[in-house]
């Protein structure tokens, strides 16, 4: 391990490293606490600027708790505070994250192969918290020379067993270990770890960003903060099929929401088989053909209208959620009776927001449709519903064919009263 000089902004880290380590091998590797990274390169700014700094070092907040932010920085980091710190450094400054991590690797590792001429691996390391898990620990943030990820995947283990799903992270392995010999409190930034070196290689390799998780395969990409506004309306599916099991965890949550006199008023239909659904909005296309007829409409503007219900056909699943009214209190007035039914209805919406927003935790996309409304007595007898069972709308349901758009910023103080 190595203890160097103090750390300004225009300092060769390289040159420190070589003059203060003379047998510098080929194969070592050079574990660099980003802090001094970051120094060198000049990313230290003033601590009265802490909460801009996290704000411009952050792509979007996970979660949030109290002045504790859970974001995910422009590396694809999920970390505390963007990673900006105010320990070991000068009081009254921050230090953020170096801009570029795997490009300062290599600069480092680059410099000490042309002032030593030895060939060396180097892992910018920081710390990190980890879910479900106390302590911190760190890993690898820049990667030169090595390659992050030893895949192990169709290996045979001691008991003929085949490796199927192990990829062991060696970069924040290293990282780690070279930790116990730096410390939080020494002053040491710097750790030499040897006997490594066939993992040292000639090319600075795919670098540290290779070791976050792709979006698409992230089974917790969702900070609770965000679980909300992923709902989206999805018009466009792919033909992916849908998990019945995640479907019906959706409904599950559906049914936690709240709802009057202790009552459970929500029904959800799964319409899974394509004869069903083909029985269902034929028949609901008629109605409302009709419909339309009778208020005057060309057939060119009934066929336009009638083309918008083919988001309901595409899609690969469809969700008719009904209201039931068991429960319900009678009144003999329609002032009292109108409001019994009002809180139903806002019960029953309750459950299809839970419905919509637990799919988007699941993984797929929907699309609230209010078409079932004006043709409830179709829609139950296409679906063979009980007489009690009152559809409200319909919900498309499958895998989104593409990114969403962007979605308007909205002030909440436009819609808020405070009296």
């Amino acid at each position: 391990m190595l203890g160097l000089p103090e750390v300004a902004e225009g300092h060769d880290l390289a040159a420190l490293i070589v003059a203060a380590v003379p047998d510098l091998a080929d194969g070592d590797v050079l574990v660099v606490t980003s802090k001094v990274v970051s120094k060198a390169e000049g990313r230290t700014v003033q601590a009265a600027d802490r909460e801009a700094a996290i704000d411009a070092e952050s792509v979007r907040l996970l979660a949030r708790r109290g002045s504790t932010r859970i974001v995910e920085t422009r590396h694809g980091l999920v970390m505390a505070a963007a990673g900006v710190d105010a320990s070991n450094t000068r009081a009254g400054t921050i230090v953020l994250l170096p801009l570029d991590p795997d490009a300062s690797a290599v600069r480092i590792r680059t410099a000490v192969l042309r002032l030593a001429g030895v060939d060396v691996g180097v892992v910018v390391s920081d710390t990190f918290g980890r879910p479900w898990r106390l302590g911190l620990t760190d890993v690898a943030i820049g990667v030169a020379g090595l390659e992050p990820l030893d895949d192990h995947r169709g290996r045979v283990d001691g008991y003929g067993n085949t490796l199927e799903q192990t990829v062991v992270a060696v970069a924040d392995e290293i990282a780690a270990a070279a930790d116990l010999a730096k410390g939080k409190l020494s002053g040491v930034p710097v750790a030499v770890v040897r006997g490594l070196a066939h993992l040292v290689g000639p090319a600075d390799g795919p670098g540290a960003r290779s070791l976050v998780r792709p979006a698409a395969e992230d089974m917790f990409r969702l900070g609770h903060r965000e679980v909300v506004p992923s709902r989206r309306t999805v018009r466009t599916f792919s033909d992916r099929p849908v998990d019945h099991d995640a479907v019906v965890t959706a409904v599950a949550a559906a049914i936690t929401a709240p709802a009057p006199h202790h009552t459970t008023p929500w029904r959800f239909v799964l319409v899974e088989s394509p004869d069903v659904r083909t029985r269902l909005l034929d028949a609901m296309a008629e109605r409302w053909a009709t419909d339309l007829a009778a208020d005057g409409f060309a057939p060119e503007a009934i066929a336009r209208r009638l083309h918008r219900g083919d988001l309901l056909r595409t899609a690969p699943v469809l969700v008719v959620p009904c209201l039931v009214m068991a429960g319900s209190h009678p009144y003999p007035d329609d002032a009292r009776a109108t409001a019994e039914r009002e809180m139903f209805l806002v019960a029953m919406g309750a459950g299809v927001e839970n419905l919509l927003v637990a799919l988007a935790a699941e993984g797929l996309g929907s699309a609230w449709v209010s078409s079932t409304l004006f043709c409830k007595d179709v829609a139950r007898a296409a679906l063979d519903l009980p007489s009690d069972w009152d559809p409200m709308g319909a919900v498309a349901v499958g895998h989104p064919a593409g990114p969403p758009p962007g979605r308007p910023s909205r002030d909440p103080a436009a819609y808020l009263l405070t009296r």
